[in-house]
This record gives C-alpha cells, sequence and structure tokens, in this order.
C-alpha cells in the first residue's frame, strides 16, 4: 500500500524530544544519574563474574586530545541537534569512513546524562542498533565515533521511495522490534523512539537494508518492574504514563505502535496543531482506523497495532510477543533454514581455545568492519537467534545445526563447551560481536590494515609497541590486582607473543600472533581447552 502523498506533511514535521532539561524540570531524586562505573555495571547485568570476562566496553576507548589528528573531519554536517553536530570522518590510516558526533561542552546543561548516554552505546551490541567506536575529548569538545548510516531518516526514505508496502512496513518493524528486545533485556528503556532515531545503514531499498537505532540521550537503566517518573520522550511517540509521571519500559511498545501506525497510513493516530492539543490526546489513549486511510491495510496489523497502543501497560504487548505476531512472522524476511555451513562451526569450535588478546583483537575486527563484508555472517546470526533477543543459546545453536543438516556433528561438538570458550564476556551466550568475530574468515582478518587497526587499540599511545600497562587497560578492564587470574594472563600473554623478549609487543609480533605462526600455550582456566 502507499502512504498518501497529501498526508507527507504531517509525516515529515519533526517534533523536538521533552526530558531532564526540558519542560518536565529537574530530575526527581530517585530517577538520578549513576556514575559511569555504576552505569556500566548496571547495564551489564546479565554479565557474569568469570575472571577473565572481555567486555565490549573494554574495546571502546576514550582519547584525550585532538581527534583531528586522527581523523580527517569533512566541513559538511551530515545533521545537527541541541548538543551538538554530526559529521562524516576519515581514518587517515585505514581510511575508514566513520560518523563524529561533536559536542562542544559549553553546550552541556547535564554532563552525567551525556555520560549515562556514552555507557549505555558501549554495552549496546546488536545489528540494528548504532555502534559506538571510540571517543575523544579535548579541553573544549567532545566526540563519539560511530558507524556511518548513510540510507537516511526512517521516514525521509519512504517519501524518498514514493511508494510502501506492507510487507516493506513489516521488515521495519521487525527491526524496530528486535532492537527494543534486545535493550529491555540489558535492562535499557530507550524514552525517545521515533521515526528520526532510526537511520537506514545503506540507500538499498527497505527489503535489503538494515534500520539503526541511534541517539541515547534520554535513555535509562529500567530492570523489570522499575517505575520511572521523568517525562522524557516526543509529543506524538510518548505514552500517556510517562505524561503521568509513572511507567517502566512498556512506553518503548505505545511509541513502536505509534510509529507503525504514522507509517501505514501516513500520519500520527494522536494529532494535533499545537503539542498541548496532542499531548491531551495522547492522554486519553483514544484512537481510530479512518477506513479510507486504512482500507487497504491488513486486519492482522491492525491487530498488532491495538496490542502496542494499549492504554494499560499490563495488557500492551511485550517486544517479545510482538515479534511472535502473526502479521511480523508472515512478512519479515527471516528464511526457514539456515545457511550453516560445517566451516561454521569448525570456527566457533577454535575460537573457544583462542587466549584472550587474540580474542580481544579479533572482536575490536569484528566490531569495525563493514556491514558489507559481515552480511552473510550478520544473517546467520539473525536466522539462529530464534528468540530474538540479539544473543545465542546452546539450544539455539543446536537447532541452527540441525537445520542445516549437520546433525552428524551434534554428536561431536560440546556446544555448551564451545559457548563457554566463545563467549568472551561470561554473560552464558554468545552476543552478536563475539560471534562476528569466532566465525570470521582468516583471510578477513588477516588483512594488515585490518590488524593494524585492530593493533592500534591495545597501542594507546601510538609508540608502536603494546606494553603491559596497555595490555591490562584493555583486557582487564585497568586492573592491577596482583591475585586476580586476569593480572597474571596479561603477563603471560604478553611473555607468550613478545618473540623477541623486549617486554612489549610490536605489530610484526601482533601479526604473528593473529596468524597463528607463534601460538601461545597458555593455561587459562576459565577458557576450556579439551578436545571436542
Amino acid at each position: 500500500m502507499g502512504v498518501c502523498a497529501a498526508k507527507n506533511q504531517v509525516i515529515h514535521k519533526k517534533s523536538g524530544s521533552f526530558g531532564q532539561d526540558g519542560p518536565a524540570g529537574k530530575r526527581r531524586k530517585h530517577d538520578r544519574k549513576q556514575d559511569l562505573p555504576t552505569m556500566l555495571n548496571g547495564v551489564s547485568k546479565q554479565k557474569s563474574n568469570k575472571v577473565d570476562a572481555l567486555s565490549r566496553a573494554q574495546l571502546i576507548l576514550n582519547h584525550s586530545g585532538d581527534v583531528r589528528d586522527i581523523y580527517k573531519i569533512e566541513a559538511r554536517k551530515l545533521g545537527e541537534g541541541t548538543y551538538g553536530s554530526v559529521s562524516s570522518a576519515v581514518h587517515k590510516q585505514t581510511g575508514v569512513v566513520r560518523a563524529i558526533k561533536t559536542m562542544p561542552k559549553g553546550q552541556m546543561k547535564n554532563l552525567a546524562r551525556f555520560k549515562q548516554e556514552v555507557a549505555i552505546m558501549k554495552v549496546m551490541d546488536h545489528p540494528n542498533i548504532i555502534k559506538l567506536f571510540e571517543t575523544f575529548e579535548d579541553r573544549r569538545h567532545i566526540y563519539l565515533v560511530m558507524e556511518l548510516c548513510s540510507g537516511g531518516e526512517l521516514f525521509d526514505r519512504i517519501i524518498e521511495a514514493g511508494h510502501f508496502r506492507e510487507s516493506d512496513g513489516a521488515i521495519v518493524v521487525s527491526h524496530i522490534l528486535h532492537a527494543i528486545f534486545y535493550m529491555h533485556k540489558m535492562d535499557v528503556c530507550h524514552r525517545d523512539l521515533k521515526p528520526e532515531n532510526f537511520l537506514f545503514l545503506t540507500k538499498d531499498s527497505i527489503d535489503k537494508n538494515i534500520l539503526k537505532l541511534i541517539d541515547f540521550g534520554l535513555s535509562s537503566p529500567a530492570s523489570d518492574g522499575k517505575v520511572m517518573s521523568t517525562k522524557a520522550g516526543t509529543p506524538y511517540y510518548v505514552a500517556p504514563q510517562v505524561l503521568q509521571g509513572k511507567y517502566d519500559k512498556s512506553c518503548d511498545l505505545w511509541s513502536c505502535g505509534v510509529i507503525m501506525y504514522t507509517m501505514l497510513c501516513g500520519y500520527p493516530p494522536f494529532y494535533g496543531k499545537t503539542d498541548h492539543e496532542v499531548l491531551h490526546k495522547v492522554k486519553s489513549g483514544s484512537f481510530t482506523f479512518d477506513q479510507k486511510d486504512w482500507k487497504n491495510v491488513s486486519d492482522d496489523a491492525k491487530a498488532l497495532i491495538r496490542m502496542l497502543i494499549k492504554f494499560d501497560p499490563a495488557e500492551r504487548y511485550t517486544a517479545e510477543q510482538a515479534l511472535q505476531h502473526e502479521w511480523i512472522r508472515c512478512r519479515a524476511p527471516r528464511s526457514t533454514t539456515v545457511s550453516l555451513q560445517a566451516g561454521i562451526v569448525d570456527n566457533l569450535r577454535a575460537f573457544q581455545n583462542q587466549h584472550k588478546m587474540k580474542k580481544a583483537a579479533l572482536q575490536i575486527i569484528a566490531g569495525q568492519l563493514s556491514e558489507e563484508k559481515i552480511k552473510a555472517l550478520r544473517e546467520i546470526f539473525v536466522a539462529l537467534d530464534a528468540n530474538g533477543d540479539g544473543c545465542l543459546a546452546a539450544d539455539e545453536l543446536r537447532d541452527g545445526m540441525a537445520k542445516a543438516s549437520l546433525g552428524e556433528l551434534l554428536s561431536k561438538v560440546d556446544l555448551d563447551a564451545i559457548i563457554e570458550g566463545v563467549d568472551a564476556d561470561g554473560s552464558g551466550m554468545i552476543d552478536y560481536t563475539e560471534f562476528l568475530a569466532a566465525t570470521l574468515d582468516r583471510k578477513c582478518y588477516l588483512q594488515e590494515d585490518v590488524c593494524y587497526n585492530a593493533f592500534s587499540v591495545f597501542d594507546q599511545d601510538g609508540d608502536g609497541q603494546i606494553t603491559l600497562e596497555e595490555l591490562k587497560t584493555i583486557l582487564d578492564n585497568g586492573t592491577m590486582d596482583e591475585n586476580a587470574l586476569g593480572s597474571k594472563t596479561s603477563e603471560d600473554i604478553l611473555k607468550a607473543v613478545d618473540a623477541n623478549g623486549d617486554g612489549s609487543i610490536d605489530f610484526q609480533e601482533f601479526m604473528d600472533m593473529m596468524r597463528g605462526d607463534k601460538a601461545p600455550a597458555l593455561d587459562i582456566k576459565a577458557v576450556p581447552t579439551q578436545a571436542l
């Protein structure tokens, strides 16, 4: 079905968010920000106490100094907002193109909120959520180096295309719901879901594209049952409970329903000439499907919208329930068979026995490769992730292998052991980047420019040598506790990789490690080494 051209003006209208610095005033005391370490621990609630656990956040470094020493930033801005601007930038050594968000410190009214935004972005690891690669800070500005999404905003792309099928809508909503499901599982509530906060990765057609959620400026830690009170969001898309000052993370599903409604008919369910009028209609929660605009939309779509824009949060669909709705399952581009080759299993099995430095290097490489290079692996991950939560459990791998006619391998492979070895962050499951790191083709990750990018993350002062202190900063998250296994492991790794014995690791020694020319013989108890 097509979006009504006459109503594109409404779809195109952008509405600003309100929140801690907006009309709602100061935050209430039980909704206060946490400091950065506390925030990271809170969001990573499902991580275990595995002694050598390596979280993705540890690999996203904060740099002091001038970002222009590393990146050439384009003068033309891709976008501009209240707290800064976004520009395209090219890494001077690798030629990789990124998006850099520049924020003047003088315009930051709430530094704690910004730190919380960065902390949340660091732990987000999902195909439908924007990637943060590194941050820089100088005397006047803070810079976030992120994935570049060149496909434009969600509704802008629909308008530009001039046509929109209901099946396209199912794909879009599926991507949105997968991002929400993952966030909520990580105990994060976005609180500002709207079309402007979803970007397409490329300019490809919707059925061949990836939708990415951006901007975590109003996001908050939100465990199951936690009640929030800060009035935050955007008038058209905010849930009535947010306006009442008593809500939970189900508010994100209301916003998703409003986006879906607007996308399928061209205007929002709660429309008014002023924000006051819009918010008054939102509080009532009453909406209809005008026959002349909805006659070509399926009943399945309307049924899903009704369950998302449900006034009572207790009756509102969760993201997991919505993903199982027939409209999503029957129209989303999900293959019934998994293209999982035996080589993928071999790679997973090999990865579990790699030592911590090589795992970290592979995670850095996997996290920074272009979507074009990891497309096949991403599709396998999504297909294996049966419940759509953004993580792989042993039963999902087992089912995937069975569907791919690899059942004969099941008797020879200890999937629980593979997961424990591949699971770098100790969550008990394989996260997205962990899966990519474990299944990358050697030809892909052994290119010198690709490896140099990973080497540079370890080599924090850029002198061409990785010292023990730099290794500990990455692998042990800065800990110097001599009683910790992680601290001892860093020293063992340095000795094993440092072929010339000068007390540091140069790039050639790093490449030898990546190639396996000198495989360190380490006894790391947290990583299973039994033959499979």
